[in-house]
């Protein structure tokens, strides 16, 4: 934005002192995200810049970092054709924390996002009772410390039926712990506050009348859900399926208490990779995370500008 033509000398130092703050700002946030991505190219097993990558030197870059996703952990890296594909599947140790992240991710973002979508329209009725405390214990999982939560997941989903004995229920009926379901629960667990955040805010611009209008034309609740309700509050609840699928991805503390040696996510193998063997891989990874990210965000955003125009706000 232009200075206006009437502002003081001391309003245009601020100006520019502003926005050379704000640079400053971003350049701290983004620099460490930024930098990981040149550095994935090191042909050099190093976590720094050599004299080759700073002089350009294309001998200095390579994307063997890249190709290691595909063949770490293969039984035979060097075949070929559809035999190196079908390995890589089946073996490779990023292939399969991939593979389940995506499982776990896409499963438990369909749980948080019904129950947080249902909890949203709740919470959003005017006679619904204690909303503010049950909106309290319902985002609890975004402000209790995650050691916390994973602690009380771990011991609970160890034997939930043990924990639960006190209403008569078998005191033996298999764990939770160790095994999909229980991660996929565990994940849904921390996605659903972004769900119910998300939708709620989305609620906040729904004009209720278009319900009682459906509802005087002899629409029943179902159809009035499904045919006014929800296409208006569909870009919130899109949005909030993409934060719970982000947050399942991006977790590893909960997978480090509940998930086993099957459940092996792309958080927990980069952690598995900085403890036991660092390689330059884990940054060729993590670029390819924040391609991932960017994507989300820029869909987010869509969503939001879409949203906006549904509800007749001028999106910005």
């Amino acid at each position: 934005m232009a200075v206006p033509t009437y502002a003081t000398p001391l309003e245009r130092i601020w100006h520019y002192a502003y926005l050379v703050i704000c640079g400053l700002i971003f350049f701290f946030l983004i620099a460490p995200i930024v930098v990981i991505i040149p550095l994935s190219f090191n042909a050099e097993p190093y976590f720094t810049f050599t004299d080759r990558m700073l002089s350009f030197d294309p001998e200095g870059y390579s994307t063997r970092w890249y190709e290691s996703l595909l063949t770490f952990g293969m039984q035979n890296p060097d075949a070929t054709g559809w035999g190196f594909w079908v390995d890589a599947w089946n073996n490779a140790n990023w292939v399969k924390a991939a593979k389940n992240s995506i499982i776990i991710g896409v499963f438990s973002t369909l749980v948080a996002t019904v129950l947080g979508t249902l909890a949203a329209l709740g919470l959003s009725r005017p006679e619904m009772p204690f909303r503010r405390a049950i909106m309290a214990i319902l985002i609890s999982p975004m402000i209790v410390p995650l050691i916390i939560t994973a602690t009380g997941m771990f011991f609970f989903y160890s034997n939930p039926c043990e924990m639960l004995g006190i209403f008569g229920l078998p005191t033996d009926c298999g764990r939770l712990a160790g095994t999909y379901v229980g991660v996929i629960l565990a994940h849904a667990t921390l996605g659903i506050p972004f769900v119910i955040i998300t939708v709620t805010a989305t609620l906040v611009g729904f004009d209720q009348s278009l319900n009682r209008a459906a509802a005087s034309l002899g629409a029943n609740p179902r159809t009035t859900f499904f045919r006014v309700t929800m296409p208006l509050i569909l870009p919130g609840v899109i949005s909030g399926a993409l934060f719970a699928f982000v947050t399942s991805f991006d977790e590893v503390v909960a997978v480090l208490f509940i998930a086993g040696p099957e459940q092996q996510t792309i958080p927990r193998q980069m952690w598995n990779g900085i403890r036991e063997q660092i390689s330059p891989a884990i940054l060729a990874v993590a670029t390819l995370l924040v391609i991932f990210s960017i994507a989300l965000l820029t869909t987010v955003e869509l969503l939001r500008r879409r949203s906006e125009r549904i509800r007749g706000v001028t999106p910005r």
